[in-house]
């Protein structure tokens, strides 16, 4: 039940999670002249590499401070131990700390207008033509801490992979497919001294032994470095596969500062939105791109989509406009995340697929393109010669007419 004897403050939007999709609703949303609850768990890091592209940074105004690493380039490490360099031109992957990059950005929505709120969500009531949304406050105490309700005309479920707004509002939200990941953060010396460890190059492990359906990473985040893995196979171990992963990395000795681990979505839910009241953004909504597991850039790119969505609710009142935001990111990101799941498909299967796959990242134009989309966030066009190359020697391998 909830304590009525505690004011029920209104806003015309209540945003329930603070990462990357939820504080640039937020932010958006405030910056347009709406009312806007930000809800955010205490102490709440994602586990995450914390890549971000140019693209990103452009976008959405990053500062250059934020980054603790501009990666050059990137190793792809095959079932066999072969290593293929994969150099980046004209560009590098920036990389972040959750924990600083998440809450840099809820102080940005809160600079915008947006009011912050730190406790954990309960639940959505309806009374009266309200919608009200239950939390519980974080606290000394927290059992002794009375819930809070906040009324509003529209939630924006941004809490993560498995939201539970979703799973209170969206049919289908609970079945959403999902890697589970884990990582840990490491102080990087002295251990790095002795590995094979470049504080500008991502590291991606596609080993079974490091997981059998996705893939293991070392990140570099400039003191210190994130690794991890992730399985969508229940009950694999991924602790135990971080650590031969870290004895593989020579990284064994370096200090662990932190552990962390989640799910993490691989498919865009069929629909974001209740047709009333609710709608997703983020992981929540099912926007991570499979095979990479990228999530950040795609997390705040649909924030952007589902704030224009809100935008216009809130100015007709027809939530048939909810729906919009949705079918905008998948008109624009829809083929890259469908190319993706098939890669994760078939590429992933087994170490001799994986094997194959690393091998065809030796390629120059499949380096070229590949780095091309990942900056700019699109699937490039130009030079059909090379994809034409590239579509030959992708059949090659799967026809097993050349060596891995």
């Amino acid at each position: 039940m909830t304590d009525t004897s505690i004011e029920t403050p209104f806003f015309d939007v209540v945003v329930v999670g603070g990462g990357p999709a939820g504080a640039t609703a937020a932010e958006r949303l405030a910056r347009a002249g709406h009312s806007v609850a930000l809800i955010d768990r205490a102490g709440r890091i994602k586990p995450c590499g914390g890549a971000i592209p140019p693209r990103l940074v452009r976008d959405f105004d990053i500062p250059p401070e934020l980054l603790v690493a501009r990666i050059a380039s990137a190793q792809m490490v095959s079932p066999s131990d072969k290593r293929v360099p994969m150099p980046i031109e004209n560009g590098y992957v920036g990389m972040v700390d959750r924990e600083d990059f998440d809450e840099w950005l809820r102080q940005r929505a809160a600079a915008a207008g947006a009011t912050r709120f730190t406790g954990g969500f309960k639940a959505i009531e309806r009374q009266d033509g309200a919608t009200l949304v239950r939390f519980q406050p974080a606290g000394k105490g927290e059992d002794g801490v009375p819930e809070r309700c906040i009324a509003t005309r529209l939630v924006v479920g941004a809490d993560g992979a498995r939201s539970a707004v979703g799973r209170h509002s969206i049919p289908g939200a609970d079945k959403v497919p999902c890697v589970f990941a884990y990582h840990e953060i490491v102080r990087i010396e002295p251990a790095a001294k002795d590995a094979d460890y470049d504080p500008v190059r991502c590291d991606v492990y596609y080993q079974g032994r490091i997981s059998p359906d996705f893939y293991g990473w070392v990140f570099p985040h400039g003191e210190t470095a994130s690794i991890g893995t992730g399985s969508a196979i229940k009950g694999y171990g991924l602790r135990p596969a971080v650590e031969r992963l870290r004895e593989t990395a020579g990284l064994a000795s370096a200090e662990t500062i932190r552990r962390e681990g989640a799910p993490i979505p691989l498919k865009p839910l069929k629909r974001w939105d209740n047709g009333h009241d609710v709608i997703l953004a983020g992981d929540a909504a099912g926007v991570v791109a499979p095979a990479s597991g990228e999530g950040i850039y795609y997390a705040m790119v649909s924030a952007e989509m589902v704030a224009d969505a809100a935008k216009a609710f809130l100015a007709t009142g027809n939530a048939k406009a909810l729906a919009t935001a949705r079918k905008a990111f998948m008109r624009e990101h829809g083929r890259v995340f469908w190319i993706l799941g098939i890669m994760q498909t078939f590429w992933y299967r087994s170490d001799k697929q994986r094997e194959r796959f690393v091998s065809i990242c030796r390629d120059k134009d499949v380096q070229r393109l590949t780095w091309e989309s990942y900056m700019n966030k699109k699937l490039t066009r130009r030079d059909p010669a090379a994809h034409l190359r590239i579509f030959f020697k992708d059949l090659a391998h799967l026809f097993r007419l050349v060596s891995p």
